[in-house]
């Protein structure tokens, strides 16, 4: 059955890679297509995660519970690709039946999908809590996991009105049963699968892309074109290609204060704020969500000078010391590591290095900001407690985000942040970049 499956999703996704090829309307996926991708991806992960990883937690019952509307995010990432919400109330069970393995059960009045097969029948059984208890005295389960969480949001989503509702249900041996199914919800959302993978690079490309598009002289005229006009560009370009963004994007610039005044003279609407001007070093940070996969990505640009055919060499240098802080935070991803422990080994070694470091990584996958090890916050670049606790994961991808603080000698020593952030994926041993990291500016011509 799972052969099958792998042959009917890599028969689609050869078609995806072969038309995802630029960022154009037409290389997108019609809704259609989408959701069959989805679900073959989705039949994937159901067939082959959740025996693995409740085995490696320790849980042999994990109850998901959602209301239509205010479902639990894991829950989300197990409905089809046709649904967009629960079902009234929808009650997911997953069961391991040792020798049979995982099985998955709906104690809802309808099926979901072809993994979660319906185990109501409100007819026989008025009482949805009572079908769900029942269920357990069937399975007799030594543990029960589910969704609460006092350290990850994406691990508690059980509301405690429906909290309440299952625990009035069970039996007080049943209730004793019940355990924290925080790590699992983790270890589900974080895995990246080799069939994500394989779409992973595309969906990554699109965006890079985009951002490409944005930095250039068809989208941005020095003198007229502000951070604004941009950042909204890019919200009007994502929504033209079918696509959804989930966060605003960004457009900031960092320049040599000196060009304030030398280019107000050329320039007759320099008053009005966040005007690109020549010699402006410009950034953009920028995701969007395809196929149920998000990316997350910050870049430079920098606007050539009269004359310049490139930028100055201590804006390239600047760019090079934040890639060299890349590299030495991801030769840091150690299986079995903590987030915590990630970030002072990396950040002791940048700062030997005179790199004057700041490391706010996170995970990226089914949400932009994802289930895993916290690596660092902007603004706390000490230990986080609990999200940073939790151990590095092999087969889980990471947003590398990252900065640097360089002084720019053609600035007259002026500092400057060069702030990288790119999707890469860790296999449990090596870290590479999704679709290749920025390592050179890119150049928009102000002539």
């Amino acid at each position: 059955m799972l052969q099958t499956i792998r042959v009917l999703f890599f028969c689609l996704v050869s078609v995806f890679t072969a038309t995802v090829i630029a960022a154009t309307g037409d290389s997108i996926l019609s809704m259609k297509e989408r959701a069959e991708i989805i679900d073959q991806l989705l039949a994937v992960r159901l067939n082959t995660l959740p025996v693995k990883l409740m085995r490696r937690e320790g849980i042999e019952m994990w109850i998901l519970v959602a209301r239509e509307y205010n479902e639990d995010p894991v829950v989300m990432t197990m409905l089809p690709g046709d649904a967009h919400a629960a079902r009234r109330r929808t009650i997911l069970v997953f069961s391991d039946e040792g020798d049979e393995g995982v099985k998955g059960y709906a104690v809802s009045r309808y099926a979901v999908g072809n993994y979660f097969q319906a185990r109501w029948n409100p007819e026989e059984q008025p009482d949805q809590w009572q079908a769900l208890s029942d269920l357990i005295t069937e399975k007799n389960p030594s543990t029960i996991g589910i969704n609460v969480s006092s350290d990850f949001a994406l691990a508690d989503g059980l509301t405690h009105g429906e909290y309440e509702g299952l625990v009035g249900a069970l039996t007080d041996e049943q209730e004793s049963r019940l355990v924290s199914a925080e790590r699992l919800a983790i270890a589900w959302l974080e895995t990246r699968t080799e069939e994500e993978m394989e779409i992973y690079p595309s969906i990554v490309g699109i965006a890079h892309d985009i951002i490409a598009e944005g930095f250039s002289n068809a989208v941005i005229k020095p003198g007229e074109t502000t951070t604004e006009d941009l950042m909204w560009w890019y919200e009007d370009r994502i929504r033209e290609l079918r696509l959804v963004t989930w966060f605003h994007p960004s457009v900031s610039i960092q320049r040599h204060q000196q060009d304030v005044s030398e280019f107000m003279e050329l320039f007759t609407n320099t008053e009005q704020q966040g005007v690109i001007l020549p010699g402006d070093l410009l950034h953009v940070d920028f995701g969007i969500t395809y196929l149920r996969l998000n990316t997350d990505t910050q870049q430079h640009a920098y606007v050539l000078r009269p004359g310049e055919d490139q930028a100055p060499a201590g804006i390239r240098t600047g760019l090079a010391t934040s890639n060299r802080l890349q590299n030495i935070l991801t030769n840091n991803f150690i299986l079995g590591r903590t987030g915590n422990e990630i970030l002072r080994s990396a950040r002791a070694q940048a700062i030997e290095e005179d790199i004057r470091p700041s490391i706010y990584t996170h995970p990226i996958g089914y949400h932009g900001h994802g289930a895993g090890p916290t690596i660092g916050m902007w603004d706390n670049q000490e230990d986080t407690v609990g999200r940073g606790d939790y151990p590095l994961y092999e087969n889980t991808a990471h947003s590398i985000e990252l900065n640097s603080t360089v002084s720019i000698p053609e600035w007259d020593g002026q500092d400057v942040r060069f702030m990288l952030e790119e999707d890469a994926f860790f296999d449990g041993e090596n870290t590479f970049y999704i679709d290749g990291r920025q390592e050179e500016l890119i150049l928009i011509s102000s002539e």
